[in-house]
């Protein structure tokens, strides 16, 4: 069953370690340094990406320094500045700005790539949705489609709903199951802001098409875990909302939704949404 962890400061301590008992492939931190403070890690079977959540950080990966990742002084303002980590190897952060958030994604995997850097320009940006529909969204994939050659069956986006209030993860899907041709396995996690920031949401979660809810009420800095089930999300009225979304398959690379069959026509009906659902794959 789905989880939520609600907001605290967690001391650069990882939120959700590896080998979770709800969702074991799942690697999230939030690190906040500040100039000149430095955080190392080191995940044995996970490949990671860091990503600039806002202000400016170097990261030195197997002795390989980016130096100057992270562009963007809030995190309303402008894409994603990252780097790839990959399995077993040593990621030293250390904060350049006075201060630096810096979100760590990972995700169970066995072999060991090459570290490189995703920087705004490689970021691939799909928006859809509309104001009358209340699903107007913008997504920031940092690795996906994109770069898929060069990592493994970790998935890492940001999302936003695109003015205040509206409705996201919709129509409901689920992909807890590998079904040739209509679904993949995938583990899911999601942290949430909002702006400003005492907006609020609802994240809905539940397993069967009959099932009523949990639903849970959600704020800046809550994580919510998704294992299985069908999961939509919306954003208070007057609060823009943001989600960093990490996604590791089971077995596959592509992520493939299975769309609740009650709702699923508004596939057809929600506009640019068969693009941003063929940017996952």
């Amino acid at each position: 069953m789905p989880e939520h962890i609600k907001p605290y400061d967690n001391f650069n301590i990882p939120i959700v370690n590896t080998g979770n008992r709800l969702v074991p492939r799942i690697y999230l931190n939030c690190i906040r340094l500040s100039k000149g403070e430095k955080h190392t890690y080191r995940l044995k079977e996970y490949e990671s990406a860091c990503v600039g959540y806002s202000g400016t950080f170097d990261i030195t990966v197997d002795g390989i320094k980016f130096s100057n990742v992270g562009q963007r002084k809030k995190l309303f303002e402008g894409k994603p500045d990252s780097v790839y980590v990959p399995a077993d190897s040593e990621a030293v952060i250390e904060g350049i700005s006075d201060k630096a958030v810096i979100l760590i994604a990972g995700g169970r995997y066995e072999k060991k790539l090459s570290p490189f850097r995703i920087t705004q320009d490689d970021v691939d940006t799909v928006q859809y949705g509309s104001d009358e529909t209340k699903t107007h969204r913008k997504i920031y994939h940092i690795l996906g489609q994109k770069n898929r050659d060069r990592t493994g069956r970790l998935l890492v986006s940001e999302l936003f709903t695109v003015g205040a209030g509206g409705w996201s993860g919709f129509p409901p899907h689920k992909h807890d199951e590998d079904v040739e041709g209509m679904e993949t396995a995938f583990e899911e996690v999601y942290y949430f802001a909002f702006n400003p920031e005492n907006g609020f949401g609802a994240q809905f979660a539940y397993t069967h098409e009959d099932d009523f809810g949990p639903v849970y009420h959600i704020k800046s800095g809550s994580t919510v875990l998704l294992d299985r089930g069908y999961h939509p999300v919306c954003s208070a009225p007057g609060y823009e909302m943001y989600y960093f979304t990490v996604l590791v398959g089971k077995t596959k690379k592509h992520l493939q939704q299975n769309f609740e069959k009650a709702h699923e026509y508004q596939v057809h009906t929600i506009p640019g949404i068969k693009d941003m659902i063929s940017k996952f794959r």
